[in-house]
């Protein structure tokens, strides 16, 4: 039950993460207070601040919110619910407005309007960038100042969410949060709890996602009860610049947008071999036939000389400056590639306006599930994504009732942390069995591991990581079907029927199934 001694006063709304998801979703709640809960200072523990690309939005004068939904559905290989996508399209040009108030610097033409560049799997140039490659750092820092000069919103960082409280009800009123080399939980009851807390790609030995970011929020949330989807969908961006940094730096798409080239150690190009789209084939595909001619060959490159050439000093500065910290000239030589995990489609399952499976909890950005990216996402929709479903929940919850009462609450046990050397090994073993390319023996060989190790943890709740990695695995091995960023040796070809996969502690919520407007459903 309750701890007073440790016992905040409740709090209108709790935003968890400070990701561009959290901030701009708090800054829409105006003038209704909340209250941001971070590990780190603004920025520092955030994949969004490294977003190289951009986000998409159909804003050309040739381009239409149709044509971006029907790329989109496209890209997510039958598992991309329609309505989503047509709903993040349509209000994507409105959302780029709203960052340029904000102060965004989006790159411009000559004559004024809004540069914008082409990625793949996008039919058309639709990605707003800034300076080249540093969309993801603009767009925060200009949040971060607004947040940081606006009334209505509290930041509370050097807190880690560990828990979520709920009621006898199950209504979930908040969270139980640690500081950083504290033990005791600091108890924080809210009317509203709102999980933007990023992906999992830190379960992955490479990665391009902050190495704390391992899905956290999936855990807690399946732990309270909440319906998760599509756990197996796992983007991985196909090159990362491979110089052994943890995480690994990114050489965005834009480059293969402006012509870049992929080629084997001996200069020959790969990507027609395996798909007729070339380098801007969509981003599963790349990254398998990256995957597969490493290991044939010893090394991937991406070959930005005649292309791009000098220009990618100050056209790509992110990835220049990456290069050259490494010891590479992509002026002179080309850059060694290797997939690394990038994207989480799966996630907490939510309706369209970001409500979860359970009352009093929200979810928004990479921990969510909304329908919008299916078995791939198309490159820069995540932003998109992100900053839609910000303001549709903020919209639902800026004038609604704000007097109920926070109930009682039930504080489950708290996840013991998992010892470095296993996490290590973990990080391992999930981008060799559960990364890339799978298979059954592969599979099982790592759900073998998760229980073995989750065994020698004495406590009723097992460490967030292993039980990510363990319902990662599970939907893997349910999957016997290759689709989207899922590719299964053993199966090869995609089932006839396009299914997305729910998992649930417990009892599945029927109810709140019925309220997604996917009728593609399969309980696991």
């Amino acid at each position: 039950m309750t701890n007073d001694r440790n016992e905040k006063e409740p709090t209108d709304i709790i935003i968890v993460g400070a990701g561009l998801a959290g901030l701009f979703l708090a800054l829409r709640l105006g003038p209704r207070k909340c209250t941001v809960i971070c590990p780190a200072p603004l920025g520092q523990a955030a994949s969004s601040t490294w977003a190289q690309g951009g986000l998409a939005a159909a804003l050309a004068p040739d381009d239409s919110p149709e044509v971006h939904a029907e790329d989109t559905v496209r890209a997510g290989d039958g598992l991309v619910d329609p309505v989503t996508a047509l709903l993040i399209a349509e209000d994507g040009p409105k959302r780029v407005r709203d960052l340029i108030a904000l102060g965004v610097p989006f790159d411009r033409t000559p004559e004024g309007a809004l540069a914008l560049s082409l990625e793949a799997a996008h039919s058309k140039a639709r990605v707003a960038r800034v300076a080249g490659d540093l969309a993801g750092k603009a767009i925060m820092q200009a949040l971060i100042d607004a947040v940081l000069a606006a009334d209505h919103i509290t930041v509370l960082d050097g807190l880690k969410a560990v828990t979520l409280l709920t009621s006898e009800t199950g209504r979930v009123t908040g969270i139980g949060a640690m500081s950083a080399g504290q033990s005791e939980i600091e108890y924080l009851t809210a009317r509203e709890t709102i999980l933007c807390t990023g992906g999992s790609g830190g379960l992955f030995r490479v990665t391009t996602n902050p190495k704390e970011s391992r899905g956290d929020a999936l855990a807690m949330a399946y732990e309270a009860g909440a319906l998760l989807s599509d756990l197996e969908f796992v983007q991985f961006h196909p090159t990362a610049i491979d110089v052994e940094r943890d995480p690994a730096p990114l050489a965005t798409e834009a480059l293969r947008g402006e012509g870049a080239k992929l080629i084997n150690a001996d200069g020959t190009l790969f990507m027609k071999r395996h798909d007729p789209m070339g380098e801007l084939a969509p981003r599963d595909r790349v990254a398998r036939a990256v995957h597969i001619e490493a290991q044939s060959e010893g090394k991937a490159y991406l070959d930005t000389r005649n292309s791009i050439g000098d220009e990618i000093e100050h056209h790509f500065p992110t990835v220049f400056s990456a290069c050259m910290a490494a010891g590479i000239d992509p002026r002179v030589e080309p850059i060694p590639v290797a997939p690394a995990a990038h994207y989480h489609m799966g996630g907490i399952v939510t309706d369209l306006w970001g409500r979860t499976s359970l009352d009093g909890l929200s979810a928004c950005g990479e921990c969510s599930s909304t329908g919008a990216h299916g078995a791939n996402r198309l490159a820069s929709n995540s932003l998109l994504e992100a900053v839609v479903f910000a303001a549709r929940i903020a919209d639902r919850l800026r004038d609604s009732e704000t007097t109920t009462p926070v109930p009682a609450y039930v504080s489950s046990p708290v996840a013991p942390d998992l010892d470095d050397q296993d996490l290590q090994e973990l990080r391992v073993l999930m981008e060799s069995y559960c990364g890339v390319v799978r298979s059954k023996h592969g599979l099982l060989e790592l759900q073998s591991w998760i229980s073995v190790c989750e065994a020698r943890y004495d406590s009723d709740v097992k460490p967030r990581a292993l039980r990510v990695a363990g319902l990662m695995v599970q939907s893997a091995l349910r999957r016997q079907e290759s689709r989207g960023g899922h590719y299964r040796s053993d199966f090869q070809m995609a089932s006839e029927a396009a299914l997305r996969s729910f998992v649930c502690k417990g009892t599945n919520s029927p109810q709140f199934l019925d309220q997604i407007t996917s009728a593609q459903k399969e309980i696991v």
